[in-house]
């Protein structure tokens, strides 16, 4: 009989990461492409206080209402009569989202309603208004 021996492994051997990484860094850019950004309305508002307010989540559509009673949406001022236009135009590019509206504290209740007046002739569901949960 033949004796076998086996050669003995190196004791330098490493294991090599590049490919856990390569994995690492394409799960990243993969989530960072796929990710949902919260939008910003481009004013800051004081918001009205409440008890029972609950949290939506599915936010399409961000219009804020500042002190002077102007619109913002996007981060842009927009005119009353430009309103319609630039909501079903977001309506548009997301149906399924609905809407919320950030009013100040210092806002007429009348732009509030006409916001949500123009969102439920669009066809935009649910409206909701933000508030400070206490």
């Amino acid at each position: 009989m033949r004796n076998r021996t086996s050669k003995a492994s190196p004791q330098g051997e490493t294991i090599d990461l590049t490919p856990m990484l390569d994995v690492v860094f394409i799960m990243l850019i993969f989530f960072i492409v796929t990710a949902s950004f919260i939008k910003l309305p481009g004013v800051e508002v004081s918001k009205i206080d409440a008890n029972t307010a609950q949290s939506y989540k599915k936010v399409g559509i961000l219009v804020a209402i500042s002190e002077n009673n102007e619109y913002w949406i996007d981060k842009k001022r927009v005119e009353t009569t430009a309103l319609k236009i630039n909501l079903t135009r977001l309506f548009n590019d997301n149906p399924k989202g609905g809407m919320v509206i950030q009013a100040d504290n210092e806002s007429n209740i009348e732009t509030v309603a006409k916001v949500a007046d123009i969102a439920r002739d669009i066809g935009i569901n649910p409206v909701a208004i933000s508030v400070e949960k206490d």
